[in-house]
């Protein structure tokens, strides 16, 4: 019978942790993270990496799988993540894989867009440039190489409009031209799962997962990474305003503030992807009994379909 990937997505704090690892422990399978920042060892608090006993035994895949002195891409992520998929399929009829990181997730799914490498001299010089003269510079650069890409996607993502720029002075093509991309076809079924709360409560959630983060350290951890600032894992939201309050730029209870409201507005752009990206279906975030009606029923339909 053919294998199945459960994808459990969602925004920050919605609960997607202790679900997964209820799951596996129900479905006696394992878990592969895609979330983008808790590859990296070096980042814990402002990540809400978790803990050792919040994971309760179960295998996660890619936590403290790098050090930040890695740059550790999507398409990287997709090569590693579909050889270790592989191996629990062996093993398990079922495997799990999560995250926040929209990217992340269609990379295991569908593949990623078709893209040139680009010299880590461009790259080094375009983070130079970020460094020295503002994020604000490279969008405006960006603007004038390709327009189409600036109006439908999120340039205040440091990464992306790094990424999209190092693209369109490599190849004097603008970076929107390369999306022209064929889900890849892939050895095992997938079925995707979106994880939902109502605004308020997530919000109210994000709220009170910044206020842990602060209380457990996290303007520690940021200033001891300040060597590493201008990492894309550390460009994001839990981190970026944490070093501008560093700088000066603003008082303790602003820095605070920011934290909260970026958040959540980081939560409503991953529901707006979610809802736009593949073919999520919805469930509330207490309802595993019903994700697991919908596994049982997606196991049903892949075994009359092999007889």
């Amino acid at each position: 019978m053919q294998k199945l990937l459960v994808v459990i997505a969602g925004p920050t704090a919605v609960g997607k942790t202790d679900f997964c690892v209820r799951l596996a422990q129900t479905l006696k399978t394992e878990v592969v993270s895609a979330d983008s920042r808790q590859f990296y060892r070096e980042l814990t608090i402002g990540t809400a990496k978790p803990s050792e006993e919040e994971l309760q035994g179960v295998s996660h895949y890619f936590i403290n799988s790098h050090s930040i002195d890695v740059l550790y891409s999507a398409g990287a992520f997709e090569r590693d993540a579909l050889v270790v998929l592989d191996q629990l399929f062996q093993n398990h009829d079922i495997a799990i894989l999560t995250g926040g990181s929209g990217l992340y997730i269609k990379a295991v799914c569908e593949g990623l867009d078709d893209l040139p490498e680009t010299p880590p001299e461009l790259r080094t010089e375009l983070m130079s440039r970020l460094e020295n003269e503002g994020l604000y510079a490279l969008q405006t650069q960006l603007q004038a190489l390709d327009p189409i890409y600036c109006a439908n996607n999120d340039i205040q993502n440091t990464q992306r409009v790094v990424r999209a720029l190092e693209v369109c002075l490599m190849t004097g093509r603008p970076f929107s031209s390369f999306r022209e991309h064929q889900p890849a076809q892939r050895p095992f079924r997938i079925l995707q799962i979106v994880l939902e709360r109502e605004r308020e409560e997530l919000y109210h959630r994000i709220d009170l997962r910044m206020e842990q983060m602060l209380a457990a350290g996290l303007v520690e951890e940021a200033r001891a990474l300040e060597a590493y600032r201008w990492h894309n894992a550390l460009q994001t939201v839990g981190y970026k305003e944490v070093f501008e309050y560093l700088d000066g730029q603003y008082d303790y209870e602003e820095m605070v503030r920011l934290l909260k409201r970026n958040s959540r507005r980081y939560a409503k752009r991953q529901i707006t992807w979610f809802k736009h990206q593949g073919n999520f279906k919805g469930f509330r975030a207490d309802d595993f009994e019903g994700v697991l009606l919908q596994i049982r029923s997606e196991l049903a339909e892949m075994k009359s379909e092999s007889e």
